[in-house]
């Protein structure tokens, strides 16, 4: 049967052309860009190195290279589930404790620095650990901890800062490069695709430093969207006198916006508190316990697909999205190709992950009588 569907596939490919071009003949370019300008295109970012973690060493004996495991296995599985939480798990705390079995290859290097040590280039030792993807998604499958999968939602960050004597201004490398650079690291370990905005002129005119002061959502909202973030975490910040941080954070995610208060002595705790907040809110989101059972079945109905190679690319990502269980062709009609999906999870947990990217552009969504319907555009 499948070999009968490959060729109706091929049959259908070779006989229609081009719904771009159709577009193009009637409309004229000018409008086929106008159309295309409309679709709302998600930032979902990739993330590497998911069970990758490097860590420095004082030497290469046995005991420092197991000491250093059980630091990687931690900051590890934090980056792999993005929640704190799992951490405490019995489970996890007993597997830390063996974490060189979990280990799937390693490797010292040296981070050279400028200086010299009797004649030979200082630097500090790390070890470099691959941990095995496999053995650590059946560990959390068996204490039913979700893995939250490469592609991760984009946070775009605005701040405006206050000092003592009133001076407001917008976070900046000149304003801010300690709170830029804090986020930027919290973003590598945690595998949370951070974004700031490049506050030109466009930016300070959209968003002046009082709209963010005052948490104004609309307008927040309205200045992010040329950066099509899949969120945005929109904070101030008071320096007092007397060396105490005191603000506010407004976070923005599917279409709803949390607030929240801070306050801290130290910055980099200051920092933290929102940013683990939104990380565990994103993870739990989008994560997935590793090799549950199917949930629910969709149909995927997909427009725009005029050729063999659009049918391949589709057939691939669709396989990649960490969801999809299984996928299964149902009809071929012109440059329209429906499959029913197997999930584990939902059809609304399946259209949040497919809103990451930039492939699919949704037309519209409905209910049959036997399955979810989720229709879109094929944009590659």
């Amino acid at each position: 049967m499948a070999d009968a569907m490959l060729a109706e596939l091929q049959y259908h490919f070779s006989m229609v052309r081009g719904l771009a071009n159709k577009l193009y003949s009637l409309l004229g370019a000018a409008a086929l860009l106008a159309f295309l300008s409309l679709a709302p295109l998600a930032h979902g970012l990739p993330v590497s190195g998911l069970y990758e973690q490097r860590v420095a060493v004082e030497n290469e004996s046995l005991a420092e290279r197991n000491s250093a495991y059980q630091v990687a296995f931690r900051r590890m599985i934090l980056k792999v589930t993005g929640d704190e939480r799992w951490l405490e798990s019995e489970r996890i705390r007993g597997a830390s404790g063996n974490a060189g079995d979990f280990v799937q290859a390693f490797a010292y290097t040296t981070e050279q620095t400028a200086g010299r040590v009797a004649g030979m280039v200082a630097g500090q030792r790390y070890i470099e650990v691959q941990f095995s993807a496999p053995a650590i998604n059946q560990l959390l499958a068996a204490d039913n901890i979700p893995v939250w999968g490469s592609n991760r939602p984009s946070v775009l960050v605005w701040m405006a800062l206050q000092d003592a004597t009133g001076q407001r201004s917008l976070l900046n490398s000149e304003t801010g490069a300690e709170i830029i650079d804090y986020m930027r690291r919290f973003g590598e370990e945690r595998g949370l695709p951070i974004i700031f905005p490049l506050l030109d002129l466009q930016d300070r005119r959209n968003l002046p430093v009082d709209a963010i002061w005052a948490q104004d959502e609309l307008a927040i909202r309205t200045a992010s969207s040329r950066y099509d973030p899949d969120s945005i975490l929109a904070g101030r910040l008071l320096f007092t006198a007397t060396g105490e941080l005191v603000g506010l954070w407004q976070f923005q995610f599917m279409d709803e916006a949390q607030t929240f208060d801070g306050f801290d002595s130290e910055l980099e705790s200051y920092l933290e508190q929102p940013l683990t907040r939104i990380t565990s809110q994103l993870a739990g989101h989008f994560g997935l316990v590793p090799g549950g059972q199917s949930e629910q079945s969709v149909r995927l109905r997909v427009d725009g697909i005029r050729d063999f190679s659009d049918y391949s690319a589709l057939v691939e990502y669709v396989r990649g999205i960490g969801l999809v269980q299984a996928a299964d062709i149902v009809s071929v009609d012109g440059e329209r190709l429906e499959l029913l999906l197997d999930l584990q999870g939902s059809s609304d947990q399946l259209f949040d992950l497919i809103a990451l990217d930039r492939d699919l552009l949704p037309i519209n969504s409905g209910e049959s009588a036997d399955s979810p319907l989720l229709h879109y555009r094929w944009m590659r």
